[in-house]
């Protein structure tokens, strides 16, 4: 096994923590800022890459750090490890409201492709890299862009979500249309494009945006219910203008 071999529980119901158990020796990896609280023995530190390839050289830690701020992600991670002689915890918090979903890679084909601020934490071992959209169209017009992740390896990764997390599993002879905002991830057995949203008068009208993403194949899909983006559309639009346009004014 490439990954350590963490234990985990999820504390809390919509705005969920993740608590990771880690032995002596152990580490996990997670995004800058992610952490909630640590206990005893536990010591972190800030690196330019995930850890995944201990001999790996500073200019391909520095290539790997760069194509991580290509998908939007910071450029250093930050390594948890419990350097005590007993079982310590170290918990994570997503940064906004919504589900955490522990996925163990081994299940997955050892790899799965997330949005680009989905990855919140995962065992030491686990390699973050970049997946490119497959089509020029899906790239323009999917919502996320022609750069998304791939997290690989064979322990247990941790992403988050708005809203509920809803796991859906394509059986290779049906496709799945979807608001481009709501896929979080997807097995990279799964194809992925966009089509347009019905006719024009759907389109502008309908509330559903332009275009919807088509998943095809055998594998996974992710979804969430209330992608950020949304969330942060209707709070905008409900603030009173004054708040919205004053000096000072936060949004």
């Amino acid at each position: 096994m490439r990954c350590h071999e963490v234990d985990y529980e999820i504390i809390g119901d919509d705005i969920q923590i993740v608590e990771i158990e880690l032995d002596p020796g152990e580490t996990v990896i997670a995004e800058a800022g992610a952490m909630n609280y640590m206990e005893d023995g536990i010591e972190f530190e800030s690196k330019m890459g995930d850890g995944s390839e201990p001999e790996q050289g500073f200019f391909s830690k520095v290539f790997s750090a760069g194509k991580r701020m290509l998908s939007g992600e910071s450029l250093f991670l930050t390594h948890f490890t419990n350097h005590g002689n007993k079982k310590s915890r170290v918990a994570f918090a997503a940064p906004y409201p919504g589900k955490i979903f522990p996925i163990n890679l081994a299940e997955m084909g050892e790899e799965i492709i997330c949005q680009k601020d989905a990855f919140l934490c995962a065992a030491l071992g686990t390699k973050l890299d970049i997946a490119y959209t497959q089509r020029l169209g899906a790239g323009f017009f999917g919502g996320e862009g022609f750069i998304l992740q791939s997290l690989q390896g064979d322990g247990m990764a941790f992403i988050h979500a708005g809203g509920t997390i809803i796991k859906k599993e394509l059986s290779g002879c049906e496709t799945l249309r979807v608001d481009t905002g709501c896929i979080v991830a997807f097995s990279p057995s799964i194809e992925y494009d966009i089509e347009k949203a019905g006719n024009l008068k759907s389109m502008f009208f309908g509330g559903e945006g332009f275009f919807l993403a088509n998943l095809s194949g055998r594998g996974t899909v992710l979804l969430q219910s209330l992608p950020f983006s949304r969330l942060v559309d209707r709070v905008i639009a409900n603030l009173p203008a004054s708040r919205r346009t004053g000096e000072g004014g936060s949004l």
